[in-house]
């Protein structure tokens, strides 16, 4: 069935349109905006998320929204990545959840266990196999975690030396460790040295879940760094790790990036949560309230693994950050030329844009086949035109 999307290009008089930011010079000002649904309803509606295939999650530590927004200290997160991704202003440390284990236990499980200190596996290891990574070998989805410090011949069972067991949430649950066992072959083969990350993104061997645990050096947790700054040393780790991901096929078909931040111990209760993906929205920011429910609601609903774990049952996804299906972005140059953004495409898609002058013939302006998940596309005729209609149509 046929999808489609209208939007309108035109000019309104100065005193009608003063609201609506101009590209155009003197003389008229271009009012875009988003005006019905013509057809069917889209592909992506509220709630669903679009195919990702690949995720990635990254821990940061101990920091919240105001420590990050503006700040002179994160330079990579403000003007490269925060651009670029979409974010939630309203990311909420769980209500009286700390220190960091319990919350660590709840993107994992949905629940904390009733457990409320940081004690080693020895102390709060869990025989259940009431977890995500279980679901995922359940479902033959692969997954590993990526970990500064540790040395890949055996498990990471006690903190030591810039590594903190309280924040590698798989070494807590039996059958990922053999019950402590630090020579168990399954949790060796799958918590890894992030040493070997490069490796894998390079050739392409990642697995589908792939969460990453920076050094408490690094995840802003501690002054350990020589500028003494936790912000500063974390963004500086971020804008070196990050561009990796990113360039690697596993992101670029179908991937998503989440960076967290596990608790606040300010009144600012707002953690940072930033989400970047080629299905996501560029630059958009979330009001809505979200906290770690929502994010592993979101990561179950992702790879499709049941059932629901703990708070995730009741939680709202993340979906609000991703791009639906639609023209995302219209943008008219002074020549008059107008650019279309096409979003929430899905590769191998035939893709059509008809524009019309009047909502009475609908000629179409380009057919594409999507190659991505996003598309720009130009219409040249538009510069002798002073009001436009465009309708974006997925073809069966």
């Amino acid at each position: 069935m046929a999808q489609g999307l209208l939007v309108f290009v035109g000019s309104m008089r100065h005193s009608e349109a003063n609201s609506h930011r101009s590209m155009k010079p003197a003389g008229t000002r271009l009012f875009f905006a988003v005006l019905a649904f013509l057809l069917p309803p889209i592909s992506l509606v509220a709630g669903e998320l679009p195919p990702i295939r690949t995720v990635f999650v990254i821990m940061m530590e101990n920091k919240t929204w105001s420590d990050i927004i503006g700040s002179t200290n994160a330079p990579y997160l403000n003007k490269t990545l925060l651009p670029m991704a979409a974010h939630c202003e309203n990311y909420q440390n769980l209500p009286g959840m700390h220190p960091s284990l319990p919350n660590y236990l709840w993107i994992e499980a949905g629940t904390n266990f009733g457990i409320f200190d940081d004690g080693d596996p020895i102390d709060n290891h869990q025989n259940t196999t009431n977890h995500l990574v279980t679901l995922l070998d359940t479902a033959g989805i692969s997954w590993r975690a990526y970990q500064e410090n540790i040395s890949g011949t055996n498990l990471p069972l006690s903190t030591c030396c810039g590594y903190s067991a309280r924040h590698n949430p798989f070494v807590y649950f039996d059958n990922v460790t053999g019950t402590n066992d630090p020579t168990y072959t399954y949790g060796l083969a799958h918590i890894r040295p992030y040493s070997e990350l490069c490796a894998d993104l390079t050739n392409n061997t990642v697995a589908r879940y792939n969460f990453i645990i920076p050094s408490d050096c690094n995840d802003m947790h501690t002054d350990c760094s020589p500028t003494y700054n936790r912000v500063l040393q974390g963004d500086m780790w971020l804008s070196k790790e990050i561009p990796p991901i990113l360039n690697s096929p596993a992101y670029t078909n179908g991937g998503v990036l989440f960076i967290a931040w596990d608790e606040s111990y300010t009144p600012d209760t707002r953690l940072p949560f930033v989400l970047v993906s080629p299905f996501g929205r560029e630059g958009y920011g979330s009001t809505n309230y979200y906290d770690h429910s929502s994010l592993i609601r979101t990561l179950q609903e992702i790879f499709g693994v049941t059932p629901l774990l703990g708070a995730a049952q009741t939680a709202t996804n993340l979906s609000e950050l991703f791009a639906p299906f639609g023209i995302s972005k219209v943008e008219r140059a002074s020549n008059g030329v107008v650019r279309l953004t096409l979003a929430g495409l899905t590769p191998g898609t035939t893709n059509v844009v008809l524009a019309s002058t009047n909502l009475a013939n609908w000629p179409p302006l380009t057919t594409n086949v999507a190659v991505g998940y996003k598309m720009i596309v130009t219409d040249d005729t538009a510069a002798n035109v002073h009001r436009k209609f465009y309708r974006l149509m997925s073809l069966p």
